[in-house]
């Protein structure tokens, strides 16, 4: 009996430590969310004076199209009689509204400009936030999907400046081609970061290929979609690039 009841005695000692552990990770992962926030900087005339001065004298009036949740997005249109079309994103804190010389000068020579204001900014409310991760490539789908039909056989080009013109990249790297499991990319994403990789073969990209065809590769595992690109970082990537390949 008394060996039991030291065995007993352990295992409550042993709870009592985790329980203390995990309250007091609690604790500061709960700290780190409300008070590791950065003070907001002061207003930066180099980032809102450029586009303060743009002459808006001809810009187009604001659209809408409809989200998959039901929002009602909104864009601007340049129309032009040419049969290339041009997708423009604006950068990050800005709005359709920032890209309007480049609009104009791209309808001048002839090219039908869109102009979405990405969900949180611009006149889609509220400002700053989406519902979920992966939720700007579903309103860019949204959006071809709404206004390609009306302007049949023509080129589409996505165009993107600053934060733009990463995301733009992201798509066409990924969306355009291939149907990505995002949500089992972000719990991949959680589990590594604690060196859990029991799952990373499991598939989260898919290809609009044959599945009939030997030579060709229809699915990406979680490792070899990580593995088959630059790393997150691609800048270091780049300036990292020397003469001869190793």
């Amino acid at each position: 009996m008394k060996g039991r009841s030291a065995i007993i005695e352990k295992m409550k000692r042993t709870l009592i430590r985790v329980l203390v552990s995990f309250t007091l990770w609690t604790i500061v992962v709960a700290a780190l969310i409300v008070f590791g926030t950065a003070r907001p900087p002061p207003a930066a005339a180099s980032i809102t004076g450029p586009f303060a001065a743009i002459n808006d004298r001809d810009l187009p009036e604001l659209r809408r199209y409809p989200a998959r949740d039901g929002a009602q997005l909104s864009f601007r249109l340049y129309p032009a009689a040419g049969r290339q079309v041009a997708v423009l994103i604006h950068g990050s804190a800005g709005s359709s509204m920032d890209m309007h010389p480049l609009a104009t000068a791209l309808h001048r020579a002839g090219v039908t400009v869109f102009v979405p204001d990405v969900r949180g900014h611009g006149s889609n409310r509220p400002h700053g936030d989406i519902t979920y991760v992966g939720q700007l490539d579903d309103d860019l789908a949204d959006f071809v999907t709404n206004e390609r039909p009306l302007f049949p056989n023509t080129a589409w080009t996505a165009i993107g400046f600053s934060s733009g013109a990463g995301f733009t990249l992201r798509v066409a790297a990924l969306s355009s081609w291939a149907a990505v499991s995002t949500g089992r990319i972000i719990g991949l994403s959680i589990l590594n970061f604690f060196g859990v990789r029991l799952w990373d073969g499991l598939p989260v990209l898919t290809f609009p290929v044959p599945e009939n065809l030997d030579a060709v590769t229809r699915t990406y595992s979680w490792r070899l979609q990580q593995n088959f690109g630059a790393h997150p970082d691609y800048l270091a990537d780049i300036r990292a690039i020397v003469a001869d390949f190793p």
